[in-house]
């Protein structure tokens, strides 16, 4: 009997954006370097039918984050994104939201573990902890404890 197809309860959906770049000579409005010109599409992607459930272009020089504090998501839906939407206030809004979220942490993000769970066994999972964000400021953008979970990458064997 094959593996049964692992599925999530809740909605997931995909944010990320990506640069298009333009000639500037021919869209001076699109400026985004010196010399480059540009503009960024934003996307959500809904894992349902792998269809964009929003899109939204601007110009090139418009930060992910800009972008992701306008969306808002249902409760439950859990947003996967990169470290492109790293930002405290952000999360602070989708967990008053009921908005769950699974991002990478800037390698250089301070914070504190309040407990430990102990990790599955054979499933790549190297730590699962409950946390407290630190650093300047932190606390103040977002005083909700969070679930930071380090694991290995099946693909490249990174964590």
């Amino acid at each position: 009997m094959g593996k049964k197809k692992f599925r999530f309860k809740n909605k997931l959906v995909s944010l990320d954006s990506t640069v298009i770049d333009l000639c500037l000579s021919l869209y001076d409005w699109a400026k985004f370097r010196r010399t480059k010109g540009a503009v960024k599409l934003h996307l959500v992607l809904d894992h349902d039918g792998y269809l964009p459930c929003f899109g939204l272009i601007t110009e090139g020089k418009v930060h992910d984050v800009k972008v992701a504090q306008q969306l808002h998501f249902a409760p439950g839906t859990i947003v996967v994104d990169d470290r492109g939407y790293n930002d405290y206030r952000l999360f602070a809004n989708w967990t008053d939201a009921g908005v769950f979220f699974v991002t990478r942490l800037k390698d250089n993000a301070r914070f504190e573990v309040v407990a430990e769970r102990a990790p599955p066994q054979n499933r790549g999972i190297l730590c699962d902890q409950t946390i407290r964000l630190a650093g300047a400021g932190a606390p103040q953008k977002c005083q909700h404890l969070l679930r930071r979970v380090e694991a290995v990458r099946e693909d490249t064997g990174d964590i």
